[in-house]
């Protein structure tokens, strides 16, 4: 298929179609078992790989398992802990002060809802979205990391960088049913084939409709 016969909209929908076949049941990399660990997961992976995320959630989760115990931890040993993650005094900052919220205003549930989300420290859509859609089956928006901002440009499907904006372009392109599954696609194809810094072309199974492949 000639990618110049295509126009956007019909290209998102043949990519969706073939990242479906390549990809039939997406899961996040991130290990969890409730929201509240999805959340503190997906907060840890912030400039940092999932790999890493998960060597560090066990003894995390041991130590404070739920909103309420870690409201009262102790910030130096939640450092100390997350130290591996990167932004490790950020990090902790963020996850003590909404692990307050969530036990408080809360009643220890993470809330399932965008504005409420948003509300938590450390929090944006990226997080937001993936919480939504991998702890509650909810379509929000798009999670977009840094595989999906460089996938999106590299297919064609934005031509901005900035990841508010990326998020509605893919919103447009693609049925809201997928959103959830977009980030996961797309972080599974960008390991696989379309890497950052040596992309697979020849191996890549969407070569005949990306703009950016290389011969």
């Amino acid at each position: 298929m000639d990618q110049s016969q295509l126009n956007k909209p019909d290209m998102s929908l043949e990519l969706l179609e073939r990242l479906k076949l390549r990809y039939p049941k997406p899961l996040s990399a991130l290990n969890w078992k409730n929201p509240w660990q999805l959340l503190v997961a997906t907060v840890l992976s912030a400039q940092c790989t999932d790999k890493q995320v998960n060597k560090v959630t066990p003894e995390f989760f041991s130590l404070w398992p739920d909103a309420a115990s870690l409201s009262r931890a102790d910030p130096g040993q939640v450092q100390k802990v997350i130290r591996p993650t990167g932004f490790f005094r950020a990090k902790a900052s963020n996850l003590t002060k909404t692990a307050f919220i969530v036990a408080d205003k809360f009643k220890g549930q993470v809330p399932a809802s965008m504005d409420e989300l948003l509300s938590l420290p450390g929090v944006a859509r990226k997080t937001a979205n993936i919480v939504l859609y991998n702890a509650f089956g909810l379509n929000q928006g798009i999670a977009v990391d840094t595989h999906v901002r460089r996938l999106s440009l590299r297919l064609g499907l934005t031509g901005s960088s900035n990841p508010a904006v990326i998020e509605r372009n893919l919103m447009t392109l693609f049925p809201r049913q997928h959103w959830g599954e977009i980030n996961h696609f797309m972080v599974l194809f960008g390991r696989e084939i379309c890497r950052a810094r040596k992309p697979s072309c020849s191996a890549c199974f969407l070569a005949d409709i990306c703009p950016s492949r290389q011969t």
